[in-house]
């Protein structure tokens, strides 16, 4: 069973980024799962607190978790053209220590995702993480992207996807996705 934990980069109640968070653990292939993990409870990253608390018990809990799943999907909003700070802040904490970075992100495959009410989807936000993964050493996936545009038209109320195609290109993102985790999968002893 692969097993991939997923983080929505929004906190927004009615977030097109969660939704589509949701929608991805319900598309999952055979064979797979998709866990979905908060980043809410994560207070803002200041190093003079980690040193005089040490890593808050939600951000170490997420920590291992990554660290035991097959790959990471990060579903990510864009904010004025780059990463959302919400997200950014997440990652800066499940980064630290930095001597813990390789049993969290090293070697993990990651795809990043993402959905906004704009034209061009989450393009600049995506490629903004880009060497973010790389830097902490992150196997960024390929294979495919997925930047749902005018994701009003494509959530309905609840936050399902009404869209065809763009529940076409996310299942076909996962199915490859998962494909990949699977090819690098550690083998169990």
């Amino acid at each position: 069973m692969i097993r991939i934990v997923g983080i929505s980069g929004s906190l927004r109640q009615g977030s097109y980024n969660t939704a589509l968070l949701r929608a991805a653990g319900a598309s999952m292939p055979a064979d797979s799962r998709l866990e979905a993990a908060s980043i809410r409870a994560f207070p803002l990253y200041n190093g003079d607190d980690e040193t005089a608390h040490g890593i808050p018990a939600e951000v170490a809990a997420l920590k291992d978790a990554i660290a035991a799943a097959d790959g990471l999907l990060l579903v990510t909003p864009e904010y004025n053209n780059s990463i959302p700070g919400v997200a950014k802040n997440a990652i800066d904490w499940l980064s630290r220590p930095s001597v813990d970075i390789p049993r969290v992100f090293g070697g993990k495959p990651v795809a990043i995702v993402g959905a906004s009410p704009g034209r061009f989807g989450t393009l600049l936000s995506q490629n903004a993480w880009l060497p973010v993964m790389r830097t902490l050493g992150a196997q960024l996936w390929n294979g495919g992207r997925l930047m749902v545009s005018g994701a009003g038209g494509v959530f309905d109320a609840d936050g399902n996807i009404v869209d065809e195609r763009t529940d076409a290109q996310l299942r076909k993102l996962l199915e490859g996705f998962v494909a990949y985790v699977r090819s690098h999968a550690k083998p169990t002893a």
